[in-house]
């Protein structure tokens, strides 16, 4: 005649750095186990974030971008030009657009925008015969493909961890 034993379950938890689950238990005197990553929908830890830090010079139209301090990319830029000044300091990046168009001048495209300061922002342009010279109501331009990179790099390492530095 067979009986049934009531054995406890066990089971661990180990969490540790983004955790690993893991559950083992005794099934009619068969001991089971599994480990399974936990499924989640949050970003990166923290840990892989990297610092993003876009230095621009106004005085030579360049944009150096550095990932982590090593220097990753050098853009040529246009700032602002005649009474639109480009305005100095450091900012976080603050929001990002993909395909934003100007409000303000009549719905000119702005693809790849990160915006940062007061509606000041770095993003793409048409005007790529410009480049290299001041040319914008402000802010500064790059070429579409040095815009999406930019944005990317921006959407990948958080917005908190990405710095703009306009000197000149």
């Amino acid at each position: 005649m067979w009986r049934r034993l009531q054995i406890p379950v066990l089971a661990v938890v180990l969490v540790a750095g983004g955790g690993v689950s893991a559950s083992a238990e005794l099934l009619d005197g068969v001991q089971v186990a599994s480990l399974a990553q936990p499924q989640s929908d949050e970003a990166a830890p923290e840990e892989t974030a990297k610092r993003v830090v876009a230095r621009v010079d106004l005085s030579d139209q360049t944009m150096h971008v550095y990932v982590d301090e090593q220097l990753s990319h050098v853009f040529t830029v246009s700032s602002g030009r005649g009474s639109y000044r480009t305005p100095t300091g450091r900012w976080n990046a603050e929001w990002l657009s993909p395909r934003h168009r100007s409000r303000k001048y009549n719905n000119a495209p702005m693809p790849w925008s990160v915006f940062y300061y007061r509606g000041y922002a770095v993003h793409g342009t048409n005007d790529i015969k410009r480049l290299g010279q001041p040319a914008s109501h402000g802010c500064i331009r790059l070429h579409p493909d040095n815009a999406k990179t930019f944005y990317k790099l921006v959407h990948t390492n958080g917005k908190h961890n990405t710095l703009i530095s306009i000197v000149r």
